[in-house]
C-alpha cells in the first residue's frame, strides 16, 4: 500500500501568528462565535485533511489586553463540529490533572457516536501554572507527578470505554430487551489517585476508543506517547531535529512492543505561502511588524513557568545561560528545550526569538512560494522526519484556503495526498487499527 501524508488542521485563534486575531486577513467573526469553527472546519474538510485539533487552557493569560486568546471550551466545540462535517477527524484536547475519568470518557465518546467515529483525544497534563490556582491547588504539580497520574487516568478511561462489548446492546422492541447485561461489567479500579466502579453508562462507541493523541517532547512525553500515541503532535525548528525525534520515537515505540506504524509523528508547520518568494517574505514581516514584544515576553516567561525575563534587552545575544535549565522547568518541559536548544544553534537577540516564538510558538515556520512548501513537506515526510504535519496557518481562514488551493494540489500530483475520503472514521482516515477490546 502506498505511503500517504497525513493533514491536521491546528485551529487557534485567527490562526497561529501571535498577530493573527488583529489582522486585516483575518475571520471577522468573534472568537467565541461557533460559526467561525464550524467555517474552518469544513473548510479543512474540502480540503479532505485527516483531522482538525483544538487546543485547550485553563487559565487567563496575563496579556489578554494585547493579545486575542479566549476561545471556546474545545469538547463542546467539538460536539457542534460533528453535526457541521461528515468526514473529517475532531481533535480535542482535555486535561489528565484536572479533570475526572468518567467524566472525559462520557464526554469523548460521546462525541464520538455523534460524529459517527470520528473523535480524537489530545491527552495533556496540564503544565501552565496559573491552572493550578483555578482547580484549587495552592502550586504546580511537578512534571513526574503529572505524567504519573496520566498513566493512572488513560488506564482507567481505556478500561471505562471497554466496559460494554461491542454487541452489548440488542435494542430488541419486540422482545422488551435493550442490552445483554452479561457484555457490561464494572471496572472496580482502585489506585493511587483514582478509585472509579464503572461501567461506563454508554454503549462502546464507533471507533472502540477515540484516537489518542499527545505531544509531549520531554524525555517522560516521550516515553509516555510511546505507550499509548496513536498520533503525536510536535514542535521541531529544523529537519535534523525533527528525524531524530521521528527515530527515537518509532523506537521506543517498537520498544513497548508496539507496532511503529501506528504510532504517527506530525510536526508542526505553519506555512505563509504566496506566488513568489519575495512575496511571502513580505508578508511575513508585515505580521511580524503586528506583534507586540512585551506581550512576546510574557509569553516566553509562562513557558518557563513564569521566570522573569524582563532584566534581558531586547537587541544583546542570547545565550544558554539566559534561561533556566530546562530539566528543572515544571512546565512545557519539551517545548523549553526546543527553545534553549535555538539559542545554542543561533544566539538570537530576544527581540529576533520573540519574533520567530510569535509565528507558531517553537514550531517549524516558513514563507515561500507553493512548490517550495510542498517541496519541504515532501523532504520532510520521505527523509524520516514526518508521516505528516500539523497545519498551523499564520492567518485564518485566508492563509489555510491558500494551503489548500496551491499547495494541497501539488501533493495530490505528486502522489503523496488522498484525492478523497476513503473511509469514515478518523482511524480510517490515519490508518489505524480499531482497539478490539477486553470482551474479544
Amino acid at each position: 500500500m502506498t505511503r500517504r501524508m497525513h493533514l491536521n488542521l491546528f485551529i487557534q485563534s485567527r490562526g497561529h501568528h501571535e498577530a493573527s486575531w488583529r489582522h486585516p486577513a483575518a475571520s471577522p467573526l468573534p472568537l467565541t462565535d461557533i460559526r467561525y469553527y464550524q467555517d474552518v472546519a469544513q473548510r479543512a474538510e474540502a480540503g479532505l485533511f485527516d483531522s482538525i485539533f483544538l487546543a485547550d487552557q485553563l487559565a487567563l493569560d496575563g496579556d489578554v489586553e494585547r493579545a486575542g486568546r479566549s476561545w471556546l471550551e474545545p469538547i463542546t466545540v467539538l460536539a457542534a463540529l460533528a453535526t457541521g462535517t461528515r468526514k473529517v477527524g475532531l481533535i480535542a484536547t482535555a486535561s489528565t490533572t484536572y479533570s475526572e475519568p468518567f467524566n472525559l470518557a462520557r464526554q469523548f465518546a460521546s462525541i464520538d457516536h455523534m460524529s459517527g467515529g470520528r473523535a480524537g483525544w489530545n491527552i495533556v497534563t496540564s503544565w501552565l501554572a496559573a491552572a493550578a490556582r483555578n482547580y484549587g491547588g495552592d502550586r504546580q504539580v511537578s512534571h513526574a507527578d503529572r505524567y504519573a497520574r496520566g498513566e493512572e487516568f488513560v488506564a482507567v478511561v481505556k478500561a471505562l470505554w471497554d466496559s460494554w462489548a461491542d454487541d452489548a446492546v440488542l435494542d430488541d422492541r419486540e422482545h422488551g430487551r435493550y442490552a445483554r447485561a452479561d457484555r457490561i461489567r464494572p471496572i472496580n479500579h482502585e489506585g493511587e489517585h483514582y478509585k472509579v466502579a464503572g461501567p461506563l453508562n454508554m454503549p462502546r462507541s464507533p471507533q472502540g476508543r477515540p484516537v489518542f493523541v499527545q505531544a509531549g517532547s520531554s524525555d517522560t512525553g516521550r516515553r509516555f506517547a510511546a505507550r499509548h500515541a496513536e498520533a503525536v503532535f510536535t514542535a521541531q525548528m529544523e529537519k535534523a531535529t525533527a528525524q531524530a525525534f521521528y527515530t527515537d520515537l518509532k523506537a521506543l515505540a517498537a520498544a513497548e512492543g508496539r507496532d511503529v506504524g501506528q504510532v504517527l509523528i506530525l510536526p508542526g508547520l505553519s506555512p505563509l505561502i504566496a506566488g513568489t518568494e519575495a512575496e511571502a517574505q513580505r508578508q511575513a514581516r508585515e505580521l511580524n511588524d503586528l506583534t507586540d514584544p512585551e506581550v512576546g515576553r510574557k509569553r516566553l516567561s509562562g513557558r518557563f513557568g513564569g521566570h522573569d525575563f524582563s532584566h534581558l534587552p531586547l537587541d544583546k545575544p542570547l545565550s544558554p545561560e539566559d534561561f533556566p535549565d530546562p530539566r528543572t522547568v515544571e512546565a512545557a518541559r519539551s517545548r523549553t528545550e526546543v527553545i534553549v536548544g535555538l539559542v545554542k544553534r543561533e544566539k538570537p537577540t530576544l527581540r529576533q526569538l520573540l519574533a520567530y516564538l510569535a509565528g507558531a510558538r517553537g514550531h517549524y515556520t516558513t514563507a515561500g512560494t507553493p512548490e517550495q512548501i510542498a517541496d519541504l513537506m515532501e523532504s520532510w515526510f520521505e527523509d524520516g522526519a514526518a508521516d505528516g504535519f500539523n497545519v498551523m496557518p499564520p492567518v485564518l481562514p485566508a492563509m489555510l484556503d491558500v494551503f489548500v488551493a496551491e499547495v494541497i494540489p501539488l501533493l495530490q500530483k505528486r502522489g503523496l495526498f488522498r484525492t478523497e475520503y476513503e473511509g469514515e472514521t478518523l482511524r480510517d482516515h490515519y490508518g489505524l487499527d480499531r482497539p478490539a477490546g477486553a470482551w474479544n
